[in-house]
């Protein structure tokens, strides 16, 4: 804290020069209506010439201005705070830095963003623009048989390979018990869905013999490609820097391999490392085969382990000089050290995480398929973002005027901020991607509309209030709801790319995307276009055209009738409660209708006489029963169907579906697929989901309390049951994009209960004395136009979604509706009814009766 400056002066050249101001505006009043005790008002001097007289006409000011002259005796009131209505800086300088600065920051980050979109594009989905499909069939070893254990095992490994970051958009299935069908979208070249496959052989690591001569390592490499490969066999293979090694035969694969990672040790001296996790029998593995390799000398080649990758040595480390003979590294866990530097130690980390596959595979077929959405459904879809975008982006202007404006403006750059750190990333975008990602533009005005109520509120509560004032006090308020709702949204994005894996993980990449573009939209962005409006003289003469300059028509009637919500707080919980059960008996009583993404199902492949249009066959087996099957058209002319499990009688009828359109038909293939959300993805997912639940109640209740955190998890889990009860009333399919929009609702809930409890703990501060539910109850109602204007700007695209997106888009659609509405009313009538609640019981025995009457905590 700077200490304060010298009691100012009067309007005399010993204070003239200080500050600089512009030519259109030489005089105006300084201060606000909010000033501490002292005198309210005094001259903004634009050069060292003394102030004129009040009411002379100052040269060159193009007008008659009226001022107030300050007395002769000095005020209490340091400079900084004496000038906050002149627009000065704290410490008094004549530049505005920090306007400055934020202006230089937006313009850099959008230039790179647009110079990103424009040179690095996002690859289309499978539903968008189709890609490659690949076969590949699993092995069995002389120690590991090929079954359906070992492929699904294999499958979760090669989704790790494929998408590491979980926003590629693969698809990853079981298909028969030996054979794993991978779709690559937008892979087009044979060659590139090669090289995004990666290597596909088994992990394998090996005691060292010796090293060996050029003439033995020849006539092993002369020898048959079958035999050379098998590990079970002795090898002779390169190193890393070049010298042949004589391998026995493999004592560990990648099935005893639990996970790699690179780390950094400052304190030991280690520097970047790779640990290495084993599992089960690995454990012991290696300890016996690191306690062979240490009763060799050090330097001797025999006391390295080899690690082998498809043919090469991709690390031979030597066990260390105090591991003891015989006894080995025990424990499960080992450290390989050299001379890495962070990409090394990386790069190896992820060799042997990818390379931990279970059994080697080997590919048996490839080809390329057409997109599972028909032109029509893309087209629709499109339209009908555009349209939700736009009736948000009106209303937001209606509501607000100039600062809705602006703030369109604003959601246009996080738009492309948004897009430019997918393409970066390498993410791949579906419809329901798409869909998402509008949803978060619209959504991304929840922010501006914090700030420009904020504004409002700071504007009617002033006796003289200037536009650009209240903009300031409107971000300064704004800033801790904005902060602790975002984070609390990122700390689950973080636990979700930490614990979770496959698509929940690209989930969270996206959403920690998103909530970082917003707090930069709304805080950086906006702030720096809606005060450079603020500033401009025509703004200034007339405030009415901001939007901000009247309190609004939801807070007007809010405020005129002021109803006590919390007078029935416990009738809104009885009602949430007969929710729950109906609910809880939908989901009980219907079921969970899976999805093939978690289910698996049936794959059919058919040649037809005729060429079949993609749409037309979605239509006919739409028409006969099946209207969420998966249509694909191949490179070959043929069409392959995927549905849910099929009776004899069911496949019939698809068949004949087919036929309709096709002619004649020859069945090609006829296979059970695996669910490509498979049982470890959804543990991971159920995992990574209720850590990200206790760690967002340990964050709000040190932020705010206990009761505001207990009550705003309570009220998650609430929306979240309620949203899937709906479906299986509806007999709704739950599947990936279900899973999409569940995992949206959860970030909306959780950040309309942290905008509430926020304002609790504004008023709280200002006043103590007041009953704890009369402060609840100003705080929902002082929150109700927030509430209802990004409710609406979410609405209004989710509603065009649903009625012009067609079929493909109108679950996902109908959920967050459903999640939106039911979270709107639960941060209202159930968290802040449950706070109220817990902390009246938090308070001591003796004056529980009291607060229950009074709510004074």
């Amino acid at each position: 804290m700077s200490p304060p400056a010298s009691p100012r002066p009067g309007p005399s050249a010993a204070s003239a020069g200080s500050v600089r101001r512009r030519r259109r505006t030489p005089w105006r009043y300084c201060g606000a209506s909010s000033s501490p005790p002292g005198p309210p008002h005094g001259t903004c001097p634009r050069s060292p010439t003394p102030a004129p007289a009040p009411g002379t006409r100052h040269p060159g000011a193009g007008g008659h201005h009226p001022l107030l002259q300050a007395p002769e005796t000095p005020s209490p009131l340091s400079r900084p705070q004496h000038l906050r209505g002149c627009g000065v800086p704290s410490g008094g300088l004549p530049l505005r830095h920090p306007q400055r600065a934020r202006a230089i920051l937006a313009l850099a980050v959008l230039a790179l963003s647009l110079y990103i979109a424009a040179t690095v594009p996002v690859r289309l989905g499978l539903d968008l623009r189709g890609g490659t499909q690949i076969v590949l069939e699993t092995r069995s070893t002389s120690t590991t048989k090929a079954n359906a254990e070992t492929t699904d095992r294999t499958v979760e490994v090669l989704r790790g390979r494929i998408d590491a970051l979980g926003v590629a958009e693969p698809t990853i299935a079981r298909s028969g018990d030996n054979r794993i069908t991978v779709e690559l979208p937008g892979v087009q070249d044979p060659k590139e869905a090669a090289d995004v496959l990666g290597r596909t052989a088994q992990l394998t690591f090996h005691s060292v013999l010796g090293a060996s001569d050029k003439d033995t390592e020849d006539t092993t490499t002369g020898a048959s490609s079958a035999k050379k490969n098998d590990p079970s066999r002795e090898r002779v293979l390169p190193d890393e820097s070049g010298q042949s090694l004589r391998l026995k035969a493999a004592s560990l694969t990648g099935e005893d391999v639990k996970g790699a990672d690179a780390r950094f040790d400052d304190q030991g001296g280690a520097g970047w490392h790779v640990t290495v996790d084993f599992r089960g029998a690995g454990r012991d593995g290696w300890a016996r085969l690191t306690g062979e390799a240490a009763c060799h000398g050090l330097g001797d080649p025999a006391r390295r382990i080899a690690i082998v990758l498809d043919d090469k040595v991709i690390s031979s480390p030597q066990v260390d000089g105090s591991v003891a003979c015989g006894s080995g590294i025990s424990g499960g866990s080992t450290q390989i050290t050299g001379s890495f530097d962070d990409k090394e130690a990386r790069e190896l980390a992820l060799l042997i995480n990818g390379g931990a596959l279970p059994v080697p595979v080997e590919t048996v077929e490839q080809r390329t398929v057409g997109p599972t959405l028909g032109a029509e459904a893309i087209e629709a879809s499109a339209w009908a973002a555009a349209v939700g975008t736009l009736l948000t982006s009106l209303y937001i202007i209606v509501v607000y005027r100039l600062m809705g404006f602006l703030a369109a403006v604003a959601l246009v750059c996080y738009g492309v901020v948004s897009y430019a750190a997918l393409a970066a990333l390498g993410a791949t975008l579906t419809l329901p991607g798409l869909a998402g990602f509008v949803l978060a533009i619209g959504m991304a005005v929840d922010a501006n509309v914090l700030v420009f109520e904020r504004a409002r509120e700071e504007y009617t509560e002033r006796s003289r209030p200037t536009v650009r004032s209240s903009l300031t006090a409107g971000f300064r308020n704004a800033f801790s709801a904005i902060a602790d709702s975002n984070i609390t949204t990122l700390i689950a994005a973080g636990l979700l790319f930490f614990l979770a894996s496959g698509p929940v993980r690209g989930f969270g990449v996206t959403l920690g995307i998103g909530v970082l573009a917003s707090m930069f939209s709304a805080l950086v962005i906006s702030r720096v276009l809606a005060e450079f409006a603020a500033g401009r003289l025509s703004v200034r003469r007339r405030p009415a055209l901001t939007g901000i300059a009247k309190a609004g028509a939801v807070r007007e009637w809010i405020m005129r009738r002021s109803p006590d919500l919390m007078r029935h707080s416990r009738r809104w919980l009885a009602v949430s409660g007969v929710a729950l059960v109906l609910a809880t008996a939908g989901i009980a009583v219907r079921g969970m209708e899976f999805g093939v993404e978690f289910t698996g199902g049936r794959l059919i492949e058919y040649s037809t006489s005729t060429p079949v249009d993609s749409d037309r066959a979605r239509t006919a087996l739409a028409d006969a029963g099946f209207p969420h099957a998966v249509v694909q058209a191949s490179g070959d002319g043929n069409i392959t169907v995927r549905t849910e499990h099929l009776s004899n009688a069911e496949e019939a009828k698809v068949t004949e579906a087919v036929s309709s359109v096709g002619g004649t038909t020859d069945k090609l293939r006829d296979e059970l697929i695996g669910p490509s959300l498979g049982d470890e993805l959804r543990r991971g997912a159920l995992i990574a989901v209720a850590v990200a639940l206790g760690a967002q109640l340990l964050y709000l209740a040190a932020r705010f309390r206990w009761t505001f955190g207990s009550a705003a998890v309570i009220a998650l889990v609430h929306d979240v049951l309620i949203l899937v009860g709906v479906f299986c009333w509806l007999g709704k399919p739950v599947d990936g994009t279900f899973l999409a929009a569940v995992l949206t609702v959860i970030g909306y809930s959780v950040n309309d209960s942290v905008v509430v409890f926020d304002r609790i703990r504004d008023l709280r501060r200002r006043d103590r004395k007041t009953p704890f539910r009369q402060v609840t109850n100003l705080a929902l109602l002082q929150t109700v136009p927030r509430t209802v204007n990004t409710g609406m700007g979410a609405v209004f695209i989710l509603a065009a979604l649903a009625l012009l997106g067609g079929d493909s888009l109108t679950d996902f659609a109908l959920a967050l509706l459903i999640g939106i509405v039911v979270g709107t009313y639960s941060s209202m009538f159930i968290g802040s009814p449950l706070a109220v609640e817990l902390q009246a019981r938090e308070t001591p025995k003796s004056r529980r009766k009291e607060v229950a009457a009074t709510g004074t905590a």
